[in-house]
């Protein structure tokens, strides 16, 4: 499966120009109209880009902006243009991160019993309620070893995979929400994680071979339908991230919450998990 192509095609040490106009052709924005949103001229925007005008650190901020550019590429842009970093990297055990932290563990132990969990840029756990530990029943010990990856997780052959019931579906969701991350990141790691994750095999056969409902209910967005303890358990995924983050950690943080999809799942998991 190709993956979308990523900015690396330039690179920082040409200069910012390049990486500028690599994000802007990203994003399909053309001179003109960038030049529109930054409050700019499409003629200054063309002089940047070929490297006959350094922009200033404020202009640098402002295209970055304008062409939602993620924090981490932020300070690659400034690095590239000769300035220091804009944004701090500021690790997640550190003491001015406490309030951060206790707040995510208060918010996703308040989503018990359903299931809830935090990942960085990399797809790492960096923090799971009892809801997801429920689902990693019986997983083996070799995939459960820190650091926990929920790519790797979910789509393992010895994973989760054999129990989702609908695998080439939501598989085919994960990998493509890995494809858009890559195209927003240069993350070396990134693409190596998808090409080993994209690469498992798929369980054979892949069927389902659940009972049929009787009123099946009408779902709204496509369910994660997996099997635990002999009953298939439908759940709806949303993922959060934080609004306006000044630091590269926070900012590459996501809170992904799992909705039960149907009323046995609601009551099944509130017998479990009280």
């Amino acid at each position: 499966m190709t993956i979308v192509p990523s900015v690396t095609a330039a690179r920082p040490d040409q200069g910012a120009g390049p990486l500028l106009r690599a994000w802007r052709e990203q994003r399909r924005v053309s001179q003109l109209e960038l030049a529109l949103r930054a409050d700019s001229s499409a003629r200054h925007i063309s002089f940047i880009e070929t490297g006959r005008s350094r922009p200033s650190e404020e202009m640098v901020l402002r295209l970055a902006e304008h062409l939602d550019v993620p924090v981490r590429e932020r300070n690659a842009l400034l690095l590239a243009a000769g300035y220091a970093p804009h944004f701090p990297e500021t690790p997640l055990d550190d003491p001015a991160l406490d309030a951060l932290r206790e707040g995510i563990e208060r918010l996703i132990q308040g989503y018990e019993p359903y299931p809830a969990l935090v990942f960085d840029a990399a797809y790492h756990v960096v923090a799971a309620n009892r809801g997801i530990m429920m689902l990693l029943d019986g997983i083996p010990e070799s995939l459960l070893r820190p650091p926990l990856n929920t790519m790797r997780l979910t789509l393992h052959p010895e994973g989760l995979a054999p129990r989702i019931r609908n695998l080439r579906e939501w598989r085919g969701h994960l990998l493509e929400q890995m494809r858009r991350q890559i195209a927003l990141r240069r993350s070396e790691s990134l693409r190596e994680l998808y090409e080993e994750v994209s690469a498992y095999p798929l369980p054979v056969p892949e069927t389902d071979d659940s009972p049929e409902q009787p009123d099946p209910a009408p779902y709204f967005a496509l369910p994660m339908r997996i099997e635990h303890e002999g009953r298939t358990l439908s759940f709806i995924s949303s993922t959060s991230t934080f609004n306006t983050p000044m630091d590269v950690t926070v900012a590459e943080l996501a809170i992904e919450t799992f909705l039960p999809a149907d009323p046995s799942t609601v009551k099944y998991l509130h017998s479990l998990l009280p």
